[in-house]
């Protein structure tokens, strides 16, 4: 019989994915508290462990040949798109049984589905009520009517994409057919991020915004017939050839009643890709995907840990353009960005003065391979994760061998 693998204890708890998270969840919290307003942005990612077949409890991905598991992640942002810290983060398998039968999914009530990972996505009520004025925003997955229904009775706004073909007007039309029946009424320049598909560019498009009453879909087992919300509608008339226009269709708690407004719940929107960008550094940085550990639990576990080093890495990065001026310490702790002047200026003698964030955080860059050539912009995340890893192993021989007198290291 193969020996069952000891617990693990941090003091006197039990060390889990949860009890890890619940620590990162605290801290979360209070790093919101100076805003008057969050983002909870959710998604979902696999992680697949498929090259790796003698890790044991893993379960079915998009086919039962990729094996992993998933993970769906709620991720608070303030409104000017800097990543706070991760709130909840759900981990499954998914059996073998249930692969491939997405097909009888109507059959089951929400609560029994995974798409009710949208819901365990939301922070407790305890939780909620020490957030300032949380917004949920989602990707069209989410356009569920129990999820919104379930928002709405929580007393949380939210900004959700829509979906085609998944919800209608009380007067029977298709919400898109409805939405595009109104005139536009404005127009402005949306910037659009690079992706693997899309370089970045520029799209001209036309804003709609309306309020909108949808009713309750037969198969939907609420006590709300209709639920009444926002509606801004984001879409692009003659995008370049050869591109893929720009259609957003976003449903909102929010009232919008000008064009700012309606505007802002598109800005609002456009970082829910910074969840993207938090699984990619969990993946390409962090290299999860790659790690050698032999049971699914403990992946998790790693995961939860990897979880504060994806975020601080995209803290970093955003924090950096929005406020360029202020001191690294918001960032780095003294031992660092000591160790990294020294390095970077070949020179012992240290600042009185610690350099601005938008000068550390280029040099971190400069250590990952970031050249600075003018139209370079700002580092981005990967160059950031290689020169914070590198950063890292300057630290520990600054700490090791510094032998700087008093005078030397001024006054800090």
């Amino acid at each position: 019989m193969k020996p069952k693998p000891p617990t693990v204890f941090w003091g006197n708890k039990r060390v889990t994915h949860a009890a890890i998270l619940a620590g990162q969840r605290q801290a979360t919290v209070g790093r919101t508290q100076s805003y008057e307003r969050i983002l909870l942005v959710q998604d979902t990612s696999s992680f697949n462990f498929s090259h790796h077949p003698g890790a044991e409890g893993m379960g079915a991905l998009e086919n039962p040949f990729c094996r992993g598991f998933l993970a769906h992640t709620t991720l608070a942002v303030s409104t000017t798109g800097v990543p706070l810290g991760v709130m909840e983060q759900q981990v499954w398998v998914r059996s073998d049984e249930e692969a491939g039968k997405s097909e009888k999914r109507h059959e089951r009530p929400f609560a029994e589905k995974e798409s009710y990972k949208w819901v365990n996505g939301l922070p407790s009520a305890e939780i909620l009520a020490q957030l300032p004025k949380p917004v949920v925003v989602c990707d069209a997955e989410s356009h569920i009517y129990e999820f919104l229904d379930t928002v709405f009775e929580r007393g949380t706004d939210f900004v959700v994409r829509a979906a085609d073909a998944r919800s209608f007007t009380t007067e029977g039309q298709a919400l898109f057919e409805a939405v595009a029946q109104k005139s536009a009424q404005h127009t402005f320049t949306l910037s659009l991020r690079r992706r693997p598909d899309r370089e970045a560019r520029e799209a001209n498009v036309e804003l709609r915004f309306a309020p909108i009453t949808i009713k309750r879909p037969k198969r939907a087992a609420t006590t709300s017939s209709t639920l009444t919300m926002w509606v801004v509608d984001v879409s692009e008339p003659h995008p370049p050839t050869g591109e893929k226009p720009v259609h957003w269709l976003l449903l909102t708690s929010i009232p919008v009643e000008t064009i700012a407004e309606a505007q802002q719940i598109t800005d609002w929107y456009t970082y829910r890709w910074l969840i993207e960008r938090f699984h990619y550094v969990l993946k390409s940085g962090c290299k999860m995907e790659e790690r050698q550990l032999r049971e699914e639990k403990r992946l998790e576990r790693l995961l939860a840990v990897f979880n504060l080093v994806a975020w601080k890495l995209l803290w970093v990065t955003y924090q950096a353009r929005l406020t360029p001026e202020e001191p690294c310490t918001v960032v780095l702790e003294t031992d660092e960005w000591q160790a990294l002047y020294a390095f970077v200026n070949r020179s012992k003698r240290l600042p009185k003065v610690p350099p601005s964030l938008h000068q550390a955080v280029r040099w971190i860059g400069q250590l990952g391979g970031f050249l600075g050539r003018k139209g370079d912009g700002e580092p981005g995340v990967k160059v950031l994760w290689r020169g914070w890893t590198r950063l890292q192993d300057i630290v520990e021989t600054w700490k090791l061998f510094n032998s700087l007198s008093t005078k030397d290291v001024g006054n800090v």
